[in-house]
């Protein structure tokens, strides 16, 4: 990812706001749905149940997008993602969730999605 974010937008991935993420469902058809996600190390990393929509569609289709707003503001990082289902994996994302939103319930079922920047976009003064 040739854009670095800046402490205004790492700041702003860090406070409380939920995002969208967008992959490609059946079809063609873009799949949104609204997340929580972490941005540590460089890596974008979402929590949810092995078999929902989002992971069948990063399995088929690896492009995936996660965009947050708050207020007037605005990021979007565009990447390639996959499904990690390492139990090592799943519980350090489980730990970065839980220091940005709160500790999730338990769920046998749950893996990462671990997104690669390789775009970013956003309002002015989060990257350069």
């Amino acid at each position: 990812m040739s854009a670095q974010l800046t402490a205004d937008g790492r700041r702003f991935i860090s406070d409380y706001h939920l995002a969208t993420l967008s992959t490609m469902g059946p079809g063609e058809v873009i799949h949104v749905v609204a997340v929580g996600f972490t941005y540590v190390d460089g890596v974008v990393r979402v929590i949810t149940s092995d078999g929902s929509q989002k992971v069948r569609n990063i399995e088929r289709d690896h492009r995936a997008t996660v965009a947050q707003v708050g207020g007037p503001q605005w990021l979007s990082i565009a990447g390639t993602a996959r499904v990690l289902r390492d139990p090592d994996a799943v519980t350090h994302a489980v730990e970065l969730y839980a220091v940005r939103y709160r500790q999730p319930r338990v769920n046998p079922r749950r893996v990462v999605i671990e997104l690669t920047p390789e775009r970013v976009l956003g309002s002015a003064g989060l990257w350069d």
